[in-house]
């Protein structure tokens, strides 16, 4: 018989509550042994799950650096569990939570595609469980798979469409949704504008993003939820008063948060105070060994160390952690480009280029990368697709026309080094538009365009190192120049 207190019959109740304390207090086997014999749905949940959130809490307690997620498989730990709840879902007697439940150690075990169909039961049997939605969102391989899910008509699932679309970097599509949403009905709904805040940065909308999450500030200051990725925001933007600002409000709210944690040592990274700053990633870490933000910020803080080994380890846990996240790829990339093992790097550039194929940084790492193992047509699509999709750091344009001058094709390089200059402002190196400028100058000085070679020229006196070269080839113009005007007037006499 149940009662009113809706999946907990009468005898089990008082067991359920006892066990309910315990499991918040984190005495999950204490929770466990009292709920052993309940049969009711609630707390015959609540001890599988103390079950396994016990087994979880001792392999994390007992591995030799707690800050190193095992990429072993974890079969043995979860054996016992795994075996009894794969007998009722074969039975058909498990519910929505002991599925999600269930789908959570299949997801740890590699069985991909067991838990997606696990997963989406347990959604289509509860909607609103939002646990079973997130754990289903990294498992979406891409747009096609998430259209061919088999999920309930209701509002949940475009929170999930939005959401996965924007894990899946397919940014319009997400807030497209939300903004459809925010329009009807969920105009309070806090995660929303978080999640477009998320989109708006993965566009490189910098701005738009901070604005969003400063926002959030004003309607609940005390949330923590995504606040590092707000303090990524600010160190992109360089914005230190921010920073130490929004450091010192999050260790007031809550000290040992890993979102405080990781938001502290983005303040000591800004600040150059590297060290300082790998210590709060570890503390992050030791609170939540999953903690993807802070195992892909550990890696680019070794890597500013020149500890490149340390580096690797922590993108390699990253990537452990979600195999989408793109940075940790491109870091692995970067830190295996400095040990000069260029097919190792070759392949995580191609794994974030993969993630994002819209990125300019990737292609032309991509590309560099290829440059170096001399196959020259790859490296060139590389730098040309970069320019295409937007470039980011303008550099695409110059590699290309670099690439073309060293194979001695001048005559493609030449219309690449023009667009590059086309807009000198937005050019940061300085030393790359030079050296552009003198090929141009000593280009058209070859083909007897003496007007245009004298004005690129002019332009490269204007820096220090080509100073000389400039000045020598204002000479030779000035030479040609006097040649063709004694040329022409002997011809006229």
């Amino acid at each position: 018989l149940q009662n009113v207190h809706g999946g907990i019959e009468d005898g089990e109740y008082d067991s359920y509550l006892l066990a309910k304390s315990y499991f918040h207090v984190r005495e999950y086997d204490r929770s466990a042994y009292f709920t052993r014999n309940c049969v009711s749905p609630v707390p015959k949940f609540l001890h599988l799950y103390a079950t396994y959130m016990s087994k979880e809490k001792k392999r994390l307690d007992n591995m030799t650096d707690s800050s190193v997620v095992s990429s072993v498989s974890h079969a043995k730990d979860f054996s016992e569990l795994l075996s009894i709840l794969r007998t009722e879902h074969s039975q058909q007697s498990l519910d929505a939570y002991c599925l999600y439940l269930y789908g959570v150690i299949l997801k740890k075990l590699d069985l991909t595609d067991i838990a997606v169909r696990v997963f989406v039961e347990a959604i289509n049997a509860e909607p609103t469980l939002w646990s079973a939605w997130l754990e289903l969102a990294p498992l979406v391989n891409d747009k096609r798979m998430l259209e061919s899910l088999k999920l309930p008509n209701h509002w949940m699932k475009s929170i999930f469409e939005g959401y996965t679309y924007i894990e899946l970097f397919q940014n319009d599509e997400g807030i497209k949704i939300f903004e459809h949403l925010q329009k009807n009905g969920f105009s309070k709904c806090i995660f929303i504008p978080t999640l477009l805040a998320i989109a708006y940065s993965n566009k490189r909308d910098v701005d738009r993003s901070i604005d969003i999450f400063q926002h959030l500030q004003s309607v609940d200051p005390f949330r923590l939820d995504n606040l590092d990725s707000y303090s990524n925001l600010l160190f992109v933007k360089d914005m230190k008063t921010e920073m130490s600002h929004l450091a010192h409000k999050v260790v007031e709210i809550n000290k040992y948060s890993p979102e405080t944690c990781c938001v502290v040592g983005n303040y000591y990274s800004i600040r150059s105070d590297h060290y300082k700053a790998v210590m709060y990633f570890q503390r992050a870490l030791k609170l939540n060994p999953r903690y993807l933000s802070a195992w892909t910020l550990m890696g680019h803080e070794f890597m500013e160390m020149k500890n490149t080994n340390a580096a690797i380890q922590s993108y390699r846990q990253a990537v452990e952690v979600n195999k989408r996240d793109f940075r940790a790829w491109y870091g692995l990339g970067q830190a295996y480009e400095i040990l000069k093992m260029t097919f190792y790097s070759l392949y995580y550039y191609k794994a974030a280029q993969q993630l994002r194929p819209y990125d300019s940084r990737m292609l032309v790492a991509l590309g560099e990368t290829y440059e170096k193992l001399n196959k020259v047509a790859d490296a060139l699509k590389c730098y040309q697709k970069a320019y295409n999709v937007g470039d980011i750091e303008g550099v695409a344009l110059y590699s290309m026309a670099k690439l073309y001058e060293k194979q001695g094709e001048t005559e493609k390089a030449i219309p690449a080094f023009l667009k590059f200059c086309s807009d000198e402002k937005l050019i940061a190196d300085k030393a790359s538009l030079c050296h552009a400028y003198m090929t141009l100058g000593n280009y058209y000085e070859k083909i007897d365009d003496l007007d245009k070679a004298s004005y690129f020229a002019y332009k490269c006196l204007d820096y220090e190192e080509m100073k000389r070269e400039a000045e020598s080839l204002l000479k030779s113009i000035a030479s040609k120049r006097a040649h063709k005007a004694t040329t022409s007037a002997a011809t006229a006499t």
